[in-house]
């Protein structure tokens, strides 16, 4: 018999979604979340307070009926506007097809939707304030403590869905039972986000409907549209070195680096010097595990438990809210029986999962470093131009992972053969005039096969 309750621990957008979609599904749902209720308390500033919305968390929103109510929290961006020292502002689109946008959206406004949309079913009961410390596999209990009173508890579940992030705490019992282990690659660079405000009538100071990037080639900023005007704006530094985070110890100095690198992003930002350092300075990791399921078939890792990653393909949401959908469609194949669910979720989505990693890391240096590139934005052009006359079998790889529900791993492995032709057919050319278009379709359509050949969620 398929289990009639399931616990979630972790409250967040992974665990709020899934939460809505299982209890939608005839489940009863406990929720464990170890932060406060956030419909209910100011959320502290400069931790991750903007996300980007793609096509693969859209489309798991629709499925779960949620994007009336994420909609009006929506900002689109049809693509990034660089912002090159000593130059004008330059807009490079991020698709050339009609829908191919991203979406700006608050974290938390989207997280308090999805907690309220939760909260209506007579089925789901949401617990906050209540961290778990540890599980017990084999007694099927996990160990909670409540934050406020210190008091511990013990919770006992049919089947656990761990939703806790990047820190999980059920992470370690799951992986161990399995026989396997885990690791965080942390990044050598730290990020601090601080505030862009809204002009004196509540207008956007940059434009609304672009992410802008200030590349340095090293290091960057970037800043994404809120809706009342605002902009979210985060800096990606190495931790070390000059210029480096250690290196900007006082006012002064992040004064002076602000001017040099950033002069227009600095004139907008009144409080500069008192948010850089009243602001936290947050890391930056990719978690890989060997195991995501438990060899019994009733505990399972999902969205940044299972596979955290660094923010520079604005994939980390989208991921997990595809984790949701692959989800339930194997409940669909497997008629609710879990202890099959499992270990097929994670044979196909553990391989996906280390696949956007690898992409989120290299597309870090194609916002900071290859997007000034004159070779970089012809390749663009003539990927545009391939799109174009073979839709069926050229999409741009940004586009396959942002505009598509193409598999991540399938992405990674046809990217890497789209770039290698890319580079033959640009050569020496500086501008498209002097490729021979003809003869470059001919290539693509000799090297690459349909995408419909391809496996399709």
């Amino acid at each position: 018999m398929p289990p009639k309750q399931v616990t979630i621990v972790g409250g967040g957008l992974v665990g709020s979604l899934l939460s809505v979609m299982l209890s939608r599904r005839g489940y009863a749902v406990t929720v464990f979340e170890k932060r406060p209720d956030m419909r209910k308390v100011k959320i502290p500033a400069g931790r991750s307070i903007n996300l980007a919305l793609a096509q693969r968390g859209i489309r798991a929103l629709t499925s779960a009926g949620l994007m009336p109510q994420v909609e009006p929290l929506l900002i689109p961006m049809a693509g990034r506007m660089l912002h090159d020292l000593g130059k004008p502002e330059e807009f490079s689109p991020y698709g050339q097809r009609a829908g191919e946008l991203i979406y700006s959206v608050s974290r938390p406004l989207l997280n308090q939707v999805m907690l309220t949309a939760a909260d209506t079913s007579p089925s789901t009961h949401l617990n906050f304030d209540s961290e778990c410390t540890g599980v017990n596999l084999s007694e099927k209990t996990i160990q909670l403590r409540n934050v406020t009173s210190g008091e511990p508890s013990t919770h006992r579940y049919e089947l656990l869905l761990a939703t806790d992030g990047a820190n999980s705490a059920v992470r370690d019992a799951i992986v161990k039972s399995a026989g396997g282990s885990w690791t965080t690659e942390w990044l050598d660079h730290d990020y601090k986000e601080l505030c862009l405000p809204a002009g004196p009538q509540g207008e956007f100071q940059l434009d609304r409907n672009s992410l802008h990037i200030w590349p340095r080639r090293g290091y960057m900023l970037i800043a994404l549209p809120n809706l009342d005007g605002s902009f979210t704006v985060t800096l990606f530094l190495n931790k070390q070195g000059e210029p480096s985070f250690a290196s900007l110890t006082d006012a002064s100095a992040v004064h002076g680096f602000f001017a040099s690198q950033f002069p227009d992003a600095m004139r907008l930002i009144p409080n500069l010097e008192a948010e850089f350092f009243g602001n936290p300075t947050g890391v930056l990791g990719t978690v890989r595990c060997s195991h995501w399921a438990s060899p019994s078939g009733d505990a399972l890792l999902l969205g940044d438990a299972a596979h955290a990653i660094v923010p520079f393909h604005g994939q980390g949401m989208n991921a997990g809210f595809e984790d949701c959908g692959e989800l339930l469609r194997l409940l669909d194949k497997h008629q609710e029986t879990w202890s099959d669910v499992l270990p097929e979720f994670e044979a196909l989505r553990r391989p996906n999962g280390n696949a956007i990693a690898d992409l989120a890391l290299e597309n870090y240096i194609t916002m900071r470093d290859s997007v000034l590139d004159r070779k970089f934005q012809l390749k663009k052009l003539l990927g545009f131009e391939l799109e174009r006359r073979l839709p069926e079998v050229f999409v741009p790889k940004y586009s396959m992972v942002m505009f598509r529900s193409i598999p991540y791993q399938v992405v990674k492995r046809r990217g890497e053969k789209q770039e290698h032709l890319l580079d033959q057919l640009v050569g020496t050319a500086s501008s498209l005039e002097e490729i021979d278009l003809a003869a470059a379709t001919r290539t693509v359509q000799n090297h690459l096969p349909p995408l419909a050949s391809e496996p399709q969620y």
